[in-house]
């Protein structure tokens, strides 16, 4: 973007976690400052993440364990949606995707998670979607898995329509999403394709003036060796229906009626709780308007993108008596 330096370093996690995973009283708390960079974004520092987004406390919930099989949660809760996760620890790769770009990430409200029997387990969630402090979203996720196999459909949707709008609170707050995610792992090998659907009905108040969805998916891949290393890939896609001038949203930040590519190689070594990685990415945006895009200007269709990442996970186990 604009005035950005051509390189930045920041502390990309600084987290601590504190929680107690047993009795029927559970409960998870997480603090600190972190990023979440994103391909085809400009890249937010820990400052300015923290600030424009979930706060110091990005997540904390309760767990009530009302039974063998099924658990309460209400708090800050990472969200049912997709197939990535928010923050950079948590993934393959250390940037996020696109795809991934159109979900929400965090949200406030209650939850449900249910087993059954040894193959199906599911979750609902009334909450406020997109941080939105408006609590009109309804969400769930249910999964089937045998094996190595697993099968997750991933739905939610805002019965209501809000206005509000802010950096953690996009236009697609009003809109509906849909995942099919299928994964295989088994040994070295984890292997996620898996297929998104979102759509942002008119809302004029917010300047949606045409129905827009976006309509993509992925492929995650990762090898891990028997040295330590390990190589993830990853390769997007996805378009948004519309034109620049019929009203439609700008759902992925190349201009109405865009579309974009992405493919994400990211080589890591883990030693216990040390590991360091790189990202190496390409985005090409596609059917793009100028000014929207890459560049100085706005105006280059494609950029590459180098992260490099240090980090270590510790912890220890209190007990009482």
């Amino acid at each position: 973007m604009p005035g950005d330096a051509t390189a930045q370093a920041t502390l990309s996690n600084g987290q601590i976690f504190i929680q107690k995973a047993d009795g029927n009283v559970q409960y998870y708390i997480q603090a600190g400052v972190y990023t979440m960079p994103t391909l085809a974004s400009p890249f937010a520092n820990a400052q300015n993440t923290v600030n424009n987004f979930y706060g110091p406390i990005p997540v904390a919930y309760l767990k009530l364990q009302a039974g063998a099989n099924t658990q309460f949660v209400i708090g800050s809760l990472p969200t049912l949606m997709g197939a990535e996760s928010t923050f950079t620890y948590q993934n393959f790769n250390i940037e996020r995707g696109i795809v991934w770009n159109q979900e929400n990430a965090i949200n406030r409200g209650i939850q449900i998670n249910q087993t059954v029997g040894r193959h199906l387990s599911g979750a609902i969630s009334w909450n406020d979607g997109y941080y939105s402090n408006r609590y009109s979203w309804l969400a769930g996720s249910v999964t089937y898995s045998n094996g190595p196999h697993s099968l997750t459909y991933d739905g939610m949707g805002n019965i209501g329509k809000t206005i509000y709008q802010t950096t953690a609170t996009p236009v697609q707050n009003n809109g509906q999403m849909h995942a099919v995610i299928y994964t295989y792992a088994k040994g070295a090998w984890i292997v996620q394709p898996y297929f998104q659907y979102g759509n942002v009905p008119i809302i004029k108040q917010v300047g949606v003036l045409k129905s827009t969805s976006a309509t993509g998916g992925a492929i995650n891949v990762s090898y891990a060796f028997k040295s330590g290393f390990s190589l993830p890939v990853r390769w997007e896609y996805l378009t948004s229906s519309g034109t620049p001038t019929d009203g439609s949203a700008n759902l992925l930040g190349f201009g109405s009626g865009s579309a974009g590519t992405t493919i994400t190689a990211t080589p890591t070594y883990q030693k216990g709780a040390m590991y360091l990685r790189s990202d190496l990415a390409w985005v090409d945006a596609l059917s793009s308007t100028k000014g929207d895009v890459f560049g100085p200007k706005g105006t280059d269709q494609s950029q590459f993108r180098a992260v490099l990442e240090f980090g270590f996970i510790f912890g220890s186990n209190i007990t009482e008596k």
